[in-house]
């Protein structure tokens, strides 16, 4: 049924409405056949009416169920109670110190009204669709931008400054910890290690494909940031030991579809290997931001997000791991301390920001058209 007929309803109709909702007899003839409940009343049913009559005489199991119903039905229908003018409470803040009633009083019923159900820990909502169709979307937009990502770092290593005329800058944490040559291999072994925690938490949770939508989206996001901060200015190498050089491979004769063609060879092979190390994949000059960081955090706060709060053991482990992820890329010397911090920064902050946006149906509803302009693909995939 459509939104504007709700309001038409009569008192037959809101019994069709229950029926398909699974009451029983009783419960219909005692709301729609003794009190004549319509469509407009469905929509107007508070908390208080369910602690008077007639509701307060229904079962316990009745009353909760006509709830989860109401609750749902006036969800799908905020422009109806827009203009019935029965949102005044949403204005309300529950986290101020100055509410009108005391924090006990506000019950389970009134924050549903406010907070969507959320697809996290252990895929506590059953509603919630998969939408395969966004899930492919957003994986075709993360290889887009994986693609573009490495032939900035093409463009970038051929951009390197020359170790001689720029030293490696100052820096803090590189100035007092000596070079360990291994430890970026073991950064990377830890973020394999992180990704196969994750591949786990997909084969089994309830809602993957919600989650690799996002995943895929803010990853996405970061990594196309990425490719801006490494193109618009370009850094000295952070240690000597890095054997850094332009390759000018332009020859006389060739031509820019044979230089374009050779970039977009070694493009692939960064491509290919993930950009790893371990992969045989060896690049210089993409340093503002660290994308080693971005994906260790990445995969930190999914698996944390996406899992019970009650697995303690696997939480501390993520966060241990993506620490010294962190700690093994600056032992390393193959990223300035700068390149780490804002690398860990702009992803917590990104998955945060989208994570308080997807799970706030009244955040989202109240500046929607903002966020339509500065978060267009959140927009679209939520």
């Amino acid at each position: 049924m459509s939104e504007s007929s709700i309001l038409n309803w009569n008192c037959s109709e809101a019994a069709d409405w229950l029926k398909k909702e699974g009451f029983d007899e009783n419960v219909i003839d005692i709301l729609c056949n003794i009190n004549e409940v319509n469509g407009r009343c469905l929509l107007a049913i508070n908390e208080s009416d369910f602690s008077v009559e007639p509701l307060s005489t229904l079962k316990l199991r009745d009353r909760k169920c006509l709830y989860i119903s109401i609750k749902t039905l006036q969800r799908d229908n905020q422009n109806l109670l827009l203009e019935l003018g029965l949102t005044e409470l949403a204005s309300l803040n529950l986290y101020s110190t100055h509410a009108p009633y005391p924090k006990t009083e506000i019950s389970e019923y009134f924050e549903s009204e406010r907070i969507s159900p959320p697809a996290s820990e252990d895929g506590c909502a059953s509603k919630l669709r998969p939408e395969i169709g966004k899930a492919l979307l957003s994986f075709c937009y993360v290889v887009v931008v994986t693609w573009i990502t490495a032939f900035v770092m093409v463009i970038v290593h051929d951009r390197v400054p020359d170790m001689k005329r720029y030293p490696p800058l100052p820096d803090i944490f590189l100035d007092n910890v000596p070079h360990i040559p291994w430890a970026f291999d073991m950064c990377e072994v830890t973020g394999t290690f992180l990704f196969s925690i994750w591949l786990i938490v997909l084969l089994f949770h309830k809602h993957r494909f919600i989650l690799m939508r996002r995943f895929f989206a803010l990853s996405g996001t970061v990594f196309l940031l990425r490719c801006v901060t490494m193109l618009i200015t370009s850094l000295s190498v952070p240690g000597a030991h890095l054997q850094c050089e332009p390759r000018n491979h332009t020859k006389e004769g060739s031509t820019v579809f044979g230089d374009l063609a050779f970039k977009i060879s070694q493009a692939y092979v960064i491509w290919r290997g993930a950009g790893m190390s371990i992969q045989g994949v060896r690049t210089c000059g993409d340093y503002m931001f660290s994308g080693h960081t971005v994906a260790l955090t990445m995969l930190n706060f999914f698996i944390t997000e996406y899992t019970p709060r009650n697995l303690y053991f696997l939480h501390t482990l993520t966060w241990i791991m993506n620490m010294f992820g962190v700690f093994f890329i600056l032992a390393a010397h193959e990223h300035y301390s700068i390149d780490v911090f804002i690398a860990f920064y702009i992803t917590s902050r990104l998955f945060l920001y989208y994570h308080t946006l997807s799970n706030n149906q009244a955040l989202m509803q109240r500046d929607s058209v903002r966020t339509r302009v500065w978060f267009p693909l959140f927009s679209y995939f939520e």
